[in-house]
């Protein structure tokens, strides 16, 4: 097949990218540099899929049975009419477009099945509307016009690679016997997938004809605790962990922050609790998760090879341990 992976360059699209060619299609991919470092098999378009007439004229004469569209601008946000006139331009042949959504675009709540309404149009967060709002937009171009469309709603994603200042966050404090800041009781819920395993739930979807139409939760069937995700992250390194608790109200007093510096809890990862029941994706897709512990196991070796050397700044974390006096307790 001739396939488009839209943001190919990074993480899960990369990751994508190189299962598509195992396989021998033929791979393209669209972002927004002249180049890519993917090998020279891999075809490349140039484009800001946030710009309809440069994604347009992109793909003006080319022919795609399936696009993977996986990107999401974090700076201006990527609106469901961006991803509308994405899908326009590619035509009417597709045999498959698939949406990489989120659980977010549930809005909140606990143990979400697919049928749930997603958030209302007009949430607060723009993360959440867009997404929201662009699965609505999908299904209704599948009613209307037939648009063979499948979206996945993975919840926080992890492996090798990883953009995000996520599982290397922990492993460096865990390396550097540091203790790591627990906000609040440690009790908040979190729920995973391993990268592989959402890759291989994007192919899945192009091989499955019942996928059409659908959308699918794809994750490790149990949330953890923020505690039990800690302590995971620590086996997979060989180490104990030393966990201090503190008040989610005096980190986010002191300064705190859930994105970017000053981090307390890895970026993202301090959130409302969103988790979802997978029971659709093992049923239709066969989905069969990695188990958390493997899967970071073989996180950690990468991180092992590939992590650059320089130091974290805990300057942050030091002042909060000093102005609250909280002794570390070993777990």
């Amino acid at each position: 097949m001739k396939v488009l992976v839209i943001g190919g360059t990074l993480f899960i699209g990369r990751t994508l990218v190189q299962s598509l060619m195992k396989e021998g299609h033929e791979v393209w991919v669209m972002h927004r540099r002249p180049e890519h470092d993917l090998g020279k098999k891999v075809g490349n378009l140039m484009a800001d899929r946030n710009q309809p007439s440069e994604v347009k004229r992109a793909l003006a004469g080319t022919n795609f049975d399936v696009v993977f569209d996986n990107v999401y601008d974090w700076q201006r946000g990527t609106t469901a009419a961006q991803v509308e006139a994405t899908v326009k331009a590619c035509g009417s042949q597709l045999k498959r477009y698939v949406f990489m959504s989120s659980v977010a675009a549930y809005g909140d709540g606990l143990n979400h099945h697919e049928g749930d309404a997603l958030a209302p149009d007009e949430h607060p967060d723009a993360y959440v509307r867009n997404k929201a709002m662009t699965e609505r937009m999908l299904f209704r171009m599948h009613q209307r016009y037939g648009t063979p469309v499948v979206t996945l709603r993975p919840p926080y994603i992890y492996g090798p690679a990883n953009p995000f200042y996520r599982e290397a966050f922990f492993w460096d404090r865990i390396r550097d016997g540091r203790p790591v800041i627990i906000p609040g009781d440690g009790r908040r819920l979190m729920q995973f997938v391993y990268v592989n395993d959402l890759v291989w739930a994007c192919m899945r979807a192009v091989e499955e004809p019942a996928a059409v139409g659908h959308a699918f939760n794809i994750a490790n069937a149990r949330p953890l605790t923020q505690t039990e995700v800690v302590q995971a992250l620590a086996e997979a390194a060989g180490r104990k962990p030393s966990m201090v608790r503190i008040p989610r109200e005096r980190i986010l007093q002191a300064g705190g922050n859930a994105m970017t510096h000053p981090l307390y809890f890895g970026v993202y990862f301090d959130m409302p609790a969103i988790t979802q029941v997978i029971s659709k994706a093992q049923r239709v897709l066969r989905f069969k998760p990695t188990a958390f512990a493997e899967g970071l196991r073989q996180t950690y070796r990468w991180y092992q090879r590939k992590r650059p050397k320089q130091q974290p700044e805990y300057g942050f974390e030091d002042r909060l341990l000093s102005r609250y006096q909280i002794a570390a307790t070993a777990s």
